[in-house]
């Protein structure tokens, strides 16, 4: 079996440029990383991985993004694979939002832009532990 992915989703590349190097600074090469920039864009990645079964373990999504908003594509994604580990990044998430992230998509984290790395690093532990994944 090969190393389990992350998928990080934003709609702005230098946030996922800055996320990506962030990851491989704090996990090196214990994943791969994958990035979308649209929720569209993460499940063509979600279904080529599905099909090689490759093993998705993390997805960090921003939540305001055109067309599909976080909280929603999230939910999405718990519906299909209840097991992943969701993270939620905003600089503007509605309160609400993210209330049903954590209720309707189990939400790990919410971090607020810009993040620390030390709290990004935190809350991806937390969630891997508490899924039993890391």
């Amino acid at each position: 079996m090969t190393k389990p992915y992350i998928l990080c989703v934003d709609d702005e590349p230098t946030i996922l440029l800055s996320l990506k190097a962030q990851l491989k600074n704090i996990f090196g090469n214990q994943f791969f990383y994958e990035i979308a920039e649209s929720a569209e864009d993460a499940w063509e990645v979600i279904d080529e991985l599905s099909e090689d079964e490759e093993h998705i373990v993390l997805i960090i999504s921003d939540w305001l993004m055109p067309n599909t908003k976080g909280d929603d594509f999230l939910i999405d994604v718990h519906q299909h694979f209840p097991k992943v580990v969701k993270i939620m990044l905003t600089g503007q998430a509605d309160p609400v939002a993210v209330e049903r992230a954590e209720k309707d998509a189990s939400l790990a984290a919410c971090l607020q832009k810009p993040w620390s790395c030390e709290e990004l690093e935190a809350a991806i532990k937390k969630g891997l532990a508490a899924a039993g994944a890391a």
